[in-house]
């Protein structure tokens, strides 16, 4: 049976609600690691990247996944999805340095931190 549009338009805000509160439970977890949040949902025409966080010298830019399962979540980025997280970040990278924030002596890696039901976010670090 098709959706209507009403019901597809809630189901994608439950959803949408549903991912933003996965990535302040994922904010939350990193800050609890000793990660410093620089940015959260950060939009480019290139791609979004869910999370931006600092440690030391290592710049994170990091997908989180809501799914059942961890390897349902970890499957759900897929190579393109990588690579727009990767254009994305350069973008932002570049813009920093145009602000004055020069992250060149930094490592940056891309994680992913993966929410399932009822249990603590897990971060994958170097996740692609």
């Amino acid at each position: 049976m098709a959706r209507t549009r009403e019901e597809e338009s809630a189901r994608r805000r439950q959803a949408e609600r549903r991912g933003h509160r996965g990535e302040t439970l994922a904010a939350i977890a990193l800050r609890l690691r000793g990660y410093r949040i620089l940015a959260r949902r950060f939009r480019t025409r290139a791609g979004e990247i869910d999370l931006i966080a600092r440690k030391g010298d290592v710049i994170a830019f990091v997908e989180v996944k809501a799914r059942a399962g961890t390897l349902l979540a970890i499957d759900a980025v897929p190579a393109a999805t990588q690579r727009r997280i990767r254009a994305a970040g350069d973008i932002w990278l570049a813009q920093q340095y145009d602000r004055g924030r020069d992250y060149s002596g930094y490592t940056w890696r891309y994680d992913i931190v993966v929410i399932r039901p009822r249990r603590w976010p897990t971060h994958f670090t170097d996740a692609f």
